[in-house]
């Protein structure tokens, strides 16, 4: 006899329906995941939730939203059956973490400005790590690399440990490319160039810019002009590969146009 389902407009109908998933009887892939098993599907889901930020895609972002959901349910479905922690405790925690961030509206504090805001939010998780050995305690390394590098060098401005202007920052930027250029061995060279893109991480750190952002838009752009070369050759019966680089090139400027045009690109600064 088939059993009611769930309510399916709720967290908690997501609750139950996954704990029914997993009981005895259920879905044998879904009793079987881990939180291990999950973590790839995790950040899939991220990005995905990302691109449709991207794309200014408002039904997709529901739909993949509703998939990041999933996840942090699944997480806690098995969490809670392990004894690790209960859905309870992961909205408590949030929770409590909210109020206590929020001094201004919850408690006697003043903030009126965005600024101030930030201020105190940076101050309050600063009290808050107060029992950790570094200032990088925390900053987790499966960041990808940009992120990852970028949330480590804000860690350590606070602390002080920063270049006074914004031209030494370039400078540093040129440096380490002459580095570069001198390292002799495989080794040498990965280092030396790991120097550089952290140095460029910085130089988006000091224009407010985040350069995970700065370089997925900059690769989706190549992504476009690239395939406007391709269809540009094929339209006139030419094989894009066996074209010489001055003609690519060509096509390259005439991609470059042609997608601004039509309002599919962003013009270079």
């Amino acid at each position: 006899m088939a059993t009611s389902q769930p309510d399916m407009d709720s967290f908690e109908g997501l609750r139950r329906l996954l704990a029914r998933l997993r009981a005895s009887g259920g879905c044998p892939w879904d009793r079987e995941q881990t939180h291990q098993s999950l973590r790839k599907t995790l950040l899939e889901e991220c990005y995905e939730a990302l691109d449709a930020l991207d794309r200014q895609d408002a039904r997709g972002l529901g739909e993949e939203l509703g998939d990041l959901l999933l996840q942090v349910a699944f997480h806690c479905q098995i969490a809670e059956e392990l004894g690790e922690f209960t859905y309870a405790q992961v909205f408590r925690q949030l929770n409590d973490k909210l109020v206590r961030r929020h001094p201004h509206v919850f408690g006697d504090a003043t903030a009126t400005t965005v600024k101030e805001v930030e201020e105190q939010w940076e101050a309050l998780k600063e009290k808050e790590r107060a029992g950790r050995e570094s200032l990088l305690d925390g900053v987790s390394p499966s960041m990808p690399a940009l992120a990852y590098a970028q949330v480590t060098s804000q860690r350590a401005v606070r602390a002080g440990f920063e270049w006074e202007a914004f031209k030494d920052v370039t400078a540093k930027v040129m440096e380490e490319l002459g580095e570069l250029e001198r390292a002799g061995t495989p080794d040498e060279r990965e280092a030396e160039l790991g120097d550089v893109l952290f140095t460029v991480v910085n130089v988006a750190r000091w224009m407010g810019l985040d350069a995970e952002s700065a370089l997925r838009g900059a690769t989706q752009r190549f992504g476009r002009r690239f395939r406007h070369m391709e269809q540009a050759s094929h339209e006139r019966g030419m094989a894009f590969t066996q074209l010489p680089l001055a003609e690519k090139e060509q096509l390259w400027q005439q991609a470059k146009r042609a997608l601004r045009e039509a309002g599919k690109d962003v013009r270079d600064r």
